[in-house]
């Protein structure tokens, strides 16, 4: 019996994992994942509620486990993944709200970098400002695949945010469109310098569920069908 490799947050044993991990927000969105997607899907982590699941997508072993909501919680996760079970690549794929006034609501969105609120960047104890930026091998097969599907994308910044309820209002986020920022979300700027610290490879996938400007919204139900264009190009990038 193979031990089992125990952190604060994930226990299972070594190579429960595959090299690929989809990271969703949801743990149900997880679950669903590997319901639909996944042959021989089974449950590898569960602690804290977070499902991890690791199944067969067209022949290649993929896992998908949930980050939770903010950058605090996927670092936490992405950090263990990377550095204590051998994955290689996290894709996350979650909504985001669209800045630009292009976007409309279930588009998708490339994050080729990732622009922040947040201290988590100072840890690293770096003398400027990090720029944490997708893998552009990953990068370049979600775009081939969302033009092999003809799915409407862009590709840009995205904004990882600490506030969901913020003091400033909608106005202090829509003030980064003047830069060229696509949408906001709240965790890839963590995902992205994680992986820069570890040598392994990340990128984030938005599908867009709300408009800021003009207060455009998803329900739950467009929501959980919308969402499968996302995860569908995330499984077929997988590596």
């Amino acid at each position: 019996m193979k031990e089992a490799n125990l952190t604060p947050h994930i226990a299972c044993s070594p190579g429960d994992f595959a090299k690929t991990v989809l990271m969703p927000g949801d743990p149900l969105r997880a679950k669903l994942i590997a319901e639909t997607y996944l042959e021989n899907a089974e449950l590898v982590n569960n602690v804290r509620g977070i499902h991890g699941y690791t199944g067969m997508y067209e022949g290649k072993r993929v896992s998908v486990m949930a980050s939770g909501m903010g950058m605090p919680s996927i670092g936490i996760y992405s950090y263990e993944l990377f550095n204590f079970f051998g994955v290689d690549s996290i894709i996350r794929i979650g909504s985001a709200g669209a800045i630009h006034p292009d976007l409309k609501l279930f588009d998708l969105v490339i994050g080729q970098g990732a622009c922040y609120d947040s201290d988590y960047p100072r840890q690293f104890g770096m003398r400027g400002t990090y720029a944490p930026i997708a893998d552009f091998g990953l990068l370049r097969k979600a775009v081939d695949e969302c033009e092999t599907r003809g799915l409407r994308y862009r590709v840009g910044n995205l904004l990882s945010s600490d506030l969901f309820y913020g003091e400033g209002g909608v106005e202090v986020t829509l003030a980064w469109r003047k830069l060229g920022v696509l949408a906001v979300e709240m965790e890839s700027a963590a995902l992205y310098a994680n992986a820069a610290r570890a040598g392994k490879k990340a990128l984030c996938i938005c599908t867009i569920s709300d408009r800021l400007e003009g207060g455009e919204v998803t329900t739950a139900e467009q929501r959980q069908n919308a969402f499968h264009d996302m995860m569908r190009v995330a499984l077929s990038i997988a590596e």
